[in-house]
């Protein structure tokens, strides 16, 4: 082998190398800090707008009204549902802080919206999973449907 393929190897791998790390760094930092204030202003664009004050759950029959950790470190934690959105991630500010390797600061949101229970995944690293699907976009929720977020698994129930 030529020295000038060989030194072209070698540029190829450290550029390649240092791509992970850059990479790496990347994801550490969305982990700890959040994602970047571009993505927080497109979340915020395309969020519902609700009022300010919480809303007592209504009285309908079929309508759930809490937010049971089924599986993990949790289980059996409950949280009543109201008009504001549940945040969910290890963020000390989240409305649910769970302390698992797999999920991300701020790694998902259950909000209402016209009568609707939706799960939306926030950029997280591992995923939210609705049922065995791995959520893409905000998706409905119905009761006893269960969401992973890494070793969690949560249900809405009447």
């Amino acid at each position: 082998m030529s020295e000038v393929t060989l030194i072209f190897i070698k540029i190829v791998f450290l550029s390649v190398l240092w791509l992970f790390v850059l990479m790496a760094v990347g994801v550490i930092r969305t982990d700890l800090l959040g994602p970047s204030p571009e993505k927080s202003k497109r979340a915020k664009q395309s969020e519902p707008r609700r009022s300010s004050a919480p809303r007592a759950p209504r009285g309908r029959r079929n309508e759930p009204r809490s937010l049971v950790v089924t599986k993990g470190p949790l289980a059996g934690t409950s949280l009543n549902l109201t008009s504001q959105p549940i945040v969910i991630g290890r963020a000390k500010d989240s409305t649910l802080v769970i302390n698992d390797d797999y999920a991300s600061g701020r790694h998902a949101r259950i909000f209402s919206d016209q009568g609707k229970w939706i799960v939306e995944d926030l950029g997280s690293t591992n995923g939210t999973y609705l049922g065995q699907q791995r959520l893409t976009n905000p998706q409905p929720i119905s009761v006893g449907q269960p969401i992973r977020i890494g070793k969690t698994v949560l249900e809405l129930r009447k």
